[in-house]
């Protein structure tokens, strides 16, 4: 795939990811598309060998494998991460104040709040309902089209707002979506959107929702060389794993594992910190001998986003491991396990990447501040799996749109493509 053609579908994936939820169904499409086959957790499995197979956990987790002839050459993994830092509305979240519908929400994640004042904003998630005869379902809901808001206070009321201002989840971040004379229900609102979807629906239940900006995901810079995007921490690796696994060359087994809740430390039934892969394993490779015999010549990608070194804030980098926008994906390194690269994982992900002439980059925190973490330590002490942490370079990670380099998403695919079809590691 080339670079355009990977970049126009980025977009396309990424505008219509507004929740891990739709993320995940997103990433099970194309597998379907590519031949792999769902296969259930509750159910028995009849796996072959050279068939693609994937399988989802809370609709929000994805695992994806090629079933190889044998495990004796260990498992290729790539990890990425399906959530990102956003608003989520609260369980009973209606405001009405001075006419004026509200909705309260919840801040998930390390979020930069300001950015998300005065946009556009939509809504989606997933809805659990009653039917007509009183089934219970479970259905994706998506208003697409922007039906709220956080306008900002005005910098005549607030006269330090550029230089002193803080933001109070609680009081400033409820959503406005309009104004009338009755209080707003939110779950017949749902009810009737379902409605609209051709769902018979007779009462809505619960809910996990989150507002989304609206603006799409898009190309930008003087050439073109920049994507600009909500979600990119971290919809953009999930894509290019996806992309890499479907179009390796088979016969290895080959692995992609994207987990939800990654930005609130992975700790659930469905994140890197639960036993999704594990369980996965033991049933893939029942021995115990085998199965740790397999695990020893593995290895895993972790890829996460890593901070690209900002030019109007150049001192908050290590100046000798601040990386570049399209200069290369980035080995993530540090001395207290934060990340899981060591010099073994590094050397071998550097190898793969002189291997497709694809320049890398290498990124340390400042030895003053603290370093943030992911996947990899968690996966790496789950399973006991050879690791290296890396990530495409970006701006404003966590922010409600954020940039990243086309050309470092472009080559990281080239990489990860060639590690699947590794016959060692």
């Amino acid at each position: 795939m080339n670079p355009e053609q990977f970049s126009q579908q980025l977009l396309k994936f990424l505008d219509s990811s507004p929740t891990p939820f739709h993320a995940t169904e997103n990433l099970a499409q194309a597998l379907s598309l590519a031949g792999f086959v769902e296969v259930k957790e509750a159910d028995a499995w009849d796996i072959k060998a050279g068939q693609g197979y994937y399988l989802l956990r809370n609709d929000s987790s994805i695992l994806a494998w090629r079933q190889p002839e044998s495990f004796s050459a260990g498992l290729r993994m790539v990890g990425a991460h399906t959530d990102s830092p956003c608003l989520k509305v609260k369980p009973n979240p209606e405001i009405y104040r001075f006419g004026y519908h509200q909705l309260g929400v919840e801040v998930y994640g390390g979020l930069l709040m300001n950015p998300w004042f005065d946009r556009d904003l939509s809504l989606a998630g997933r809805v659990s309902y009653l039917d007509g005869s009183g089934e219970l379902k479970h259905e994706l809901i998506d208003y697409v089209d922007a039906i709220g808001s956080i306008p900002n206070l005005a910098i005549h009321l607030d006269r330090e707002a550029n230089t002193a201002r803080t933001v109070n989840a609680q009081l400033h971040l409820p959503v406005l979506l309009g104004q009338g004379e009755d209080k707003l229900n939110l779950r017949e609102m749902l009810a009737d959107k379902l409605r609209q979807q051709g769902r018979s629906v007779g009462q809505v239940l619960d809910y996990e929702l989150s507002f989304y900006d609206t603006q799409g995901a898009s190309l930008i810079g003087l050439k073109r060389e920049f994507i600009a995007s909500a979600r990119l921490d971290n919809l953009l690796s999930c894509f290019i794993g996806l992309q890499s696994l479907i179009y390796a060359s088979p016969g290895q087994a080959q692995v992609l594992i994207c987990t939800d809740h990654e930005e609130i430390g992975s700790t659930s039934a469905c994140g890197a910190a639960g036993p999704m892969l594990e369980q996965w394993l033991e049933r893939i490779i029942p021995d115990n001998e085998a199965r740790n015999r397999a695990l020893a010549a593995s290895m895993l990608i972790s890829a996460d986003n890593a901070h690209g070194v900002h030019p109007n804030y150049a001192d908050k980098h290590d100046e000798n491991h601040g990386p570049l926008l399209n200069s290369g994906p980035v080995i993530k390194l540090n001395a207290n396990q934060r990340y899981a690269t060591n010099s073994e994982t590094s050397a071998t992900f550097k190898q793969i990447a002189l291997q497709e002439e694809v320049d890398v980059q290498a990124f340390v925190v400042r030895s003053d501040m603290g370093c943030g973490s992911t996947i990899g330590p968690i996966t790496a002490a789950e399973v006991g799996v050879r690791t290296v942490d890396i990530g495409v370079p970006q701006f404003a990670m966590h922010s409600i749109r954020e940039m990243a380099g086309v050309h470092d998403a472009h080559g990281l695919y080239r990489i990860l493509k060639r590690f699947y079809a590794k016959s060692r590691v």
